[in-house]
């Protein structure tokens, strides 16, 4: 390592003298050894933005070159765990960390009990499988190859019990252990990407009947304050069928990441019995934290979800929220006396994120597995204006967006995704692979729903200036109908046992039902019953059996569409 001197302060962005750093290097600044990247070199001078709290820090101060990105530490024992922007451990960690505080990521004593998956004398290359290690009960560490490394092993360690950092392999000279370090900014290599066209199962209707996504795509959740972004994404968090949930929470209030760890704690993993959190990494980087090291959290989310999918595992990534994290960008990017671009932001804001929702993807990986990084993340635009730059990039890069309506979220209509304005470029996909699970009338049934709720908010908007008595009677159905969508599919409560999740089955027999009561409903119109007895008759068994059946009660649901219609019918 060699030495240079602070030559200005200006809050978390110095520039420093005396270096010939890189750009990137990781950087050490005075007797607290704070962390800082280097993201600027003019001449002899190199700007560099820190990731803690730079009180204190003065010119003449010591600053230290690493040779080296900034980097996570990865390896068995995130699964768990509570961590800060840096990957330093938080859980047990003091309930505020001093400026010199610099917890490790792994805990170095915890030993794990090691399975070899290969014989001295094998030929590998990277990726390959060296062994195993039960992480939790729901996921199991293996440990692979790494990048960059291959030949033949010239020993393995026998089955037993080993630290993170103990070998437990060696190939061609280089020792391998169960952890490994990795630079936050530089994507995980793969062998391929494979087409996304595997659907990801929220449980939550709204997005999995009208705007699905595929494992591997990306979405965006914007919204104004209170449309219910935080809860979407815990309720995903909570009930999506993926491997692994990585949860970074990106300068949001330290309440609301508490909830997070709390709810997940007592949640039940379906798969295994235990607790939720054995299959969750949370991030948690709230707003009274250093804001570049907020700016660093999103890498280190997304470094952490690629090293579990490379181990063959669908990960989600969900970070709440993006605007957060570029607003850590522009404030960087003013102090450092860029020239600001639309309101303030950097010109990069584009390509930042683009690189971002690019680590997204369902890829082979470099063992030859099969997984995918799902990338769901909030966008909180000010004042709710969807036209200022982090909204209007964002939409350019994502395959889905799950926009939620103010209107909605006022009128207690939860989740307020709104069917105007969100979109999904995965249906079509998604509806091949339904083809392919002898399931083809999926594509039909969505699209004759969404045409439904688009035709009943243009006929409500002209009932409220003729009333909807001036209405043709198929025109009253088709209002009927769309109330019908809202109110027994679109709406679900995340506090009710039966409704915070709805199984694939579930889903499809609700949105049937709806479906039937609007043919039925039309055919009586036709054959000259009067609308008015079709509006007057009670349809709220409908609307009551998604929370009165079970979470994957489909039969249920399908008696209870039978006695409906056959009420119905009599009114004939």
């Amino acid at each position: 390592m060699s030495d240079g001197r602070v030559h200005r302060v200006s809050g978390p962005v110095l520039e420093v003298e005396g270096l010939e750093p890189e750009m990137l290097e990781l950087l050490e600044i005075g007797d607290r050894r704070l962390p800082g990247e280097v993201i600027a070199l003019r001449g002899a001078l190199a700007t560099v933005q820190v990731h803690a709290y730079t009180g204190g820090v003065r010119p003449g101060d010591r600053v230290e070159a690493t040779g080296h990105p900034l980097r996570a530490t990865l390896g068995p024992g995130l699964l768990g765990g509570v961590f800060d922007g840096m990957l330093r451990r938080l859980s047990g960690a003091a309930a505020v960390l001093g400026d010199g505080d610099r917890p490790g990521t792994l805990d170095p004593n915890r030993t794990w009990r090691f399975s070899p998956a290969v014989e001295t004398g094998h030929h590998v290359g990277p990726g390959a499988l060296v062994g195993e290690a039960p992480e939790t009960a729901a996921i199991t560490f293996r440990a692979r190859v790494p990048h960059g490394v291959g030949g033949t092993i010239e020993w393995i360690a026998p089955p037993g019990d080993y630290t993170a950092t103990e070998p437990i392999a060696r190939v061609d000279g280089t020792v391998i252990t169960l952890s490994e370090q990795w630079p936050v900014r530089l994507p995980r290599p793969v062998t391929s990407r494979l087409r996304a066209d595997v659907p990801l199962r929220t449980g939550q209707r709204a997005l999995d009947l009208f705007f699905p996504i595929a494992r591997g795509g990306s979405a965006a959740v914007p919204g104004g304050f209170g449309t219910g972004k935080t809860v979407l994404l815990q309720q995903i968090a909570k009930w999506c069928d993926a491997d692994v949930i990585v949860y970074v929470g990106c300068g949001e209030r330290g309440n609301e990441m508490a909830d997070v760890l709390e709810e997940m704690a007592e949640l039940e993993d379906p798969r295994t019995g235990r607790s939720l959190l054995d299959r969750t990494v949370l991030v948690a980087n709230t707003s009274n934290m250093p804001v570049l090291a907020r700016e660093a959290s999103i890498y280190t989310g997304v470094t952490v979800a690629e090293f579990y999918r490379d181990m063959g595992y669908d990960t989600v990534l969900i970070a709440d929220s993006t605007s957060r994290w570029a607003e850590a960008l522009r404030e960087v990017s003013s102090r450092t006396g860029e020239l600001p671009a639309e309101e303030g932001y950097p010109a990069t804001l584009a390509s930042a994120l683009a690189a971002f929702y690019e680590r997204a993807g369902r890829v082979q990986t470099l063992g030859g597995d099969d997984a995918s990084v799902t990338i769901l993340a909030a966008v909180s635009p000010p004042g709710g204006d969807m036209t200022e730059p982090v909204s209007s990039n964002t939409r350019r890069f994502v395959r889905c967006v799950w926009s939620l309506d103010p209107d909605l979220a006022y009128a207690r209509h939860y989740p307020a995704v709104s069917w105007r304005d969100s979109s999904t470029r995965d249906a079509e996909r998604i509806a091949e692979w339904y083809l392919s699970q002898n399931e083809p009338e999926w594509s039909a049934r969505r699209e004759r729903a969404l045409r439904i709720l688009a035709d009943a908010d243009r006929l409500e908007s002209i009932a409220q200036l003729v009333g909807a008595g001036s209405l043709p009677d198929r025109e009253r159905v088709t209002m009927l109908a769309g109330r019908l969508l809202r109110e027994a599919v679109l709406q679900q409560s995340s506090l009710s046992a039966n409704d915070a999740f709805c199984a694939p089955a579930k889903q499809r027999s609700l949105l049937e039902l709806v479906l039937r009561i609007h043919d039925v409903c039309a055919d009586l119109v036709g054959r000259g019953t009067a609308v008015a007895r079709i509006e007057q008759a009670d349809l709220s068994p409908a609307t009551r059996a998604r929370d009165a059946t079970g979470p994957n009660d489909a039969a249920a649901v399908g008696e209870i569409g039978e006695r409906l219609l056959a009420a119905l019918w009599e009114l004939g």
